[in-house]
């Protein structure tokens, strides 16, 4: 094995564990050392499961033993972002009001988890709530790249494990970019699905009609792997399609020969440092030596319009799913989040109609952008990591909090599309970059076709952040 264990992907870790060269107790003990040794620092984890997990690595060892392999994730330690609900254990979503919440059943996607074998190892700190900023009585992870710099929003521990190597693979929550920010700012893949592929059924709402659960993995097979896991109709969400859940591995070693990739030119490059704007261009040019047609694009020109309504849907809805605890326990809020839920409280339902008046226009006019092409490719995230101190982590709402910086994320949450985000290069600076693929509804597998073509001609998920060894 070329890598430490704690580095491997999925992929190469399930085939040691499938012929017997590792076991799931031995992965599962030098992860859990791992974490012991180094979340002190990094902050990731909310709740470690040390005595499950290990309970759980003992019981995959013995299945495939004695012949009963469920899979590529059986006896694979993972860990999930503390909005996903774990029977027996605390659910707090970063939110002082459930410090001491305990449900009693799985959320969908931790049941399937489980079903397929995987170990879990515990839960992923977040921003309270799965917005922008923590409660002061919760930790805020570090950038395992950089000490003092953000991991990302909101699924900031799960960046952060998945980069450093305390999981193999993370699950996140997208709402208007906290799969695919995370994962740019810790050099990681993530994948964000088409709204309702996989089940939100026991995962603790922020914007009901905006949330996306999804995988952070080191490849875009892995995120491939981890998504057909959780994904399927559940009877149990209301807003879950109603498809079996289809091989997202299909296109796997196939070139992007035949496929329409679109490029806007200016969208990839407006208001993008130098060697950011540059990465994501190689990454097209490397999809055109791959096959792939580059078709030219243009993104809706009243984006930046479009942009600010966000903050109406998901203040709004927000202020909807704490309605049992704000306001009523407004001072166990912290002040970025209690912050957000008064703005949720102050519109009006007219103010609400027009902002999904819009959302509906934004999502015609991208339409038209995605009509006659297959993918399209930009940036994932508007910059680099960056510096994140605590008088700003812990609130309150920055004043001039700009909408423009989502322009990456929030147009394909809006919209409930697909995206694949991956690095693509390192800035002058020595920080992980990234692009996305962004797909049709229901293409996840030609998202991680596309992933894994691009990854076999770079080396970007390859590398790792510097001391963590």
């Amino acid at each position: 094995m070329s890598e430490p264990i704690h580095y491997m992907t999925i992929e190469s870790l399930s085939a040691e564990i499938e012929a017997g060269r590792l076991s799931p107790v031995e992965v599962t003990e030098h992860t859990l050392a791992r974490i012991k040794r180094l979340d002190g620092k990094l902050k990731s984890y909310a709740t470690v499961m040390a005595d499950s997990a290990m309970a759980e690595a003992r019981q995959a060892e013995a299945e495939i033993s004695t012949g009963n392999y469920k899979g590529k994730l059986h006896g694979v330690p993972i860990a999930v972002k503390d909005l996903c609900y774990t029977k027996g254990v605390r659910t707090m979503g970063g939110l002082k009001v459930l410090a001491d919440h305990v449900p009693d059943f799985d959320a969908t996607v931790v049941e399937r988890f489980r079903v397929a074998g995987a170990v879990m190892l515990g839960k992923l700190n977040l921003t309270e709530g799965a917005m922008a900023g923590y409660n002061p009585d919760f930790d805020v992870p570090d950038n395992p790249w950089r000490s003092g710099y953000w991991s990302g929003a909101s699924s900031s521990g799960s960046g952060a494990a998945t980069a450093a190597g305390l999981a193999f693979a993370t699950l996140g929550s997208d709402t208007g970019g906290s799969i695919r920010h995370p994962a740019a700012m810790c050099g990681t893949a993530g994948l964000k699905p088409t709204y309702g592929l996989v089940s939100r059924h026991g995962v603790l709402d922020l914007g009901q009609t905006l949330d996306h659960v999804g995988p952070l993995t080191r490849s875009a097979v892995d995120a491939g792997i981890i998504t057909q896991a959780i994904a399927g109709h559940d009877p149990q969400d209301p807003t879950s399609l109603p498809y079996p859940a289809a091989d997202l591995l299909a296109g796997v070693g196939k070139s992007l020969k035949g496929v329409r990739v679109g490029w806007d030119e200016q969208y990839a490059s407006e208001d993008l440092a130098r060697d950011h704007a540059a990465a994501v261009a190689a990454a097209k040019d490397a999809a055109k030596e791959l096959g792939a047609e580059i078709v030219p694009v243009t993104m809706p020109t009243r984006l930046r319009e479009y942009l600010a309504e966000w903050q109406v849907i998901c203040t709004a809805e927000a202020a909807d799913a704490h309605r049992a605890t704000y306001p009523s326990r407004a001072q166990d809020y912290g002040p970025w989040f209690r912050g957000w839920l008064e703005q949720g409280n102050s519109y009006s339902a007219m103010d609400y109609a027009r902002a999904h008046i819009a959302r509906t226009e934004h999502n015609g006019a991208l339409a038209e952008t995605m009509a006659g092409i297959d993918l399209l490719l930009c940036p994932s995230s508007p910059r680099a990591a960056y510096p994140h101190p605590r008088e700003i982590a812990y609130g309150p709402i920055p004043p001039d909090r700009d909408p423009w910086t989502s322009r990456f994320t929030v147009p394909m949450d809006f919209a409930g599309l697909p995206c694949l985000a991956l690095p693509c290069g390192l800035s002058d600076d020595g920080l992980p970059l990234s692009f996305q693929f962004v797909g049709h509804k229901r293409s996840e597998a030609l998202l991680v076709q596309a992933g894994t073509a691009y990854e076999g001609t770079t080396e970007w998920h390859q590398l790792h952040p510097p001391g963590w060894d």
